[in-house]
Order: C-alpha cells, then sequence, then structure tokens
C-alpha cells in the first residue's frame, strides 16, 4: 500500500496495557524523520459499532509532543480494537500508523484480593485464602493460575 507522507515520519513503538481493571495507558514514539514540529493525534475505536474518540488526556514530552495517552473507563469487548495516530506539521505530509489490538491480550492482572492464612500448630498446617483479582474482560471465572512464596522467618 503506498501511504501518503514523508517516509519514516510515522510513529513507532507503539504499544498499550490495560491495567487497574479500567484505564489504558498507550505510548508511542516519533517517527525518526519526523519535522520536529510533527505532532501526533491518537484516536481509538473499541468495536466496529462504537464511535472513534481522540484522546482525551495526552502524555507529552518537554517539547510538547504527544507521546501517549491515558484513557479511562476502558472496557474490553469481544472484537478488537482499532487505533490509529496521525500527525500534523507545518513543513510536510506525515504519515498515519494504524493497528488492531485484542485488548484482553493486554491486560495486565491485579494481585488476588482478601488474602488470609491461617495457621494451626498442633496440625502443623495453613490455610491460604484469597479471591481471584478483578478483570476488565469478563465476570466470569477463568482460569487462573497462582504462585504462592513462602518464606519461613
Amino acid at each position: 500500500p503506498v501511504f501518503a507522507g514523508m517516509k519514516g515520519s510515522a510513529i513507532e513503538n507503539f504499544s498499550c496495557v490495560i491495567y487497574n481493571i479500567f484505564l489504558m495507558n498507550c505510548t508511542l514514539h516519533a517517527g525518526r524523520d519526523a519535522p520536529a514540529d510533527t505532532q501526533y493525534f491518537l484516536f481509538w475505536q473499541k468495536s466496529r459499532d462504537e464511535e472513534e474518540m481522540e484522546c482525551e488526556l495526552y502524555i507529552q514530552d518537554e517539547n510538547c509532543r504527544n507521546v501517549g495517552c491515558i484513557f479511562q473507563n476502558v472496557s474490553i469487548g469481544i472484537e478488537k480494537a482499532y487505533f490509529l495516530v496521525n500527525g500534523s506539521s507545518k513543513n510536510s505530509l506525515i504519515q498515519f500508523y494504524d493497528e488492531y489490538i485484542d485488548l484482553y491480550k493486554i491486560e495486565k492482572l491485579m494481585p488476588p484480593s482478601n488474602i488470609t492464612v491461617n495457621c494451626d500448630e498442633i496440625k502443623n498446617d495453613c490455610i491460604i485464602q484469597w479471591q481471584r483479582p478483578q478483570i476488565s474482560h469478563s465476570s466470569k471465572d477463568m482460569c487462573f493460575k497462582y504462585e504462592i512464596n513462602i518464606k519461613y522467618k
């Protein structure tokens, strides 16, 4: 495909992570050949039926260039989400970057909650219990794997 815009002006190293159940943080790097005055704008669409939305909370570098975004109240759908980053410069046309991402694959899970430990010295055993972490993409119980690290003091 032929992309309008100066070669090497599109963003690089685009990545997003979902954390704290409903927050999403996306980061990007300016194209290595982008003019110094290039400003980037990030849009996303959760699914084909939903409206495309621009980032409301940009993260900026020391030159006031947008290098990321924090999205709030994110929920994970079944479809891949669509991300588009375009740019503008007084000097030249900037290439756009786009990508489809499965949001459930980029969710960083919360730790388990309500951890309790009850030890019985007579039986010489301990019962450890916890609640599974809250997750953004489903209310169903999923298959979680847990690792328990016990250090004796």
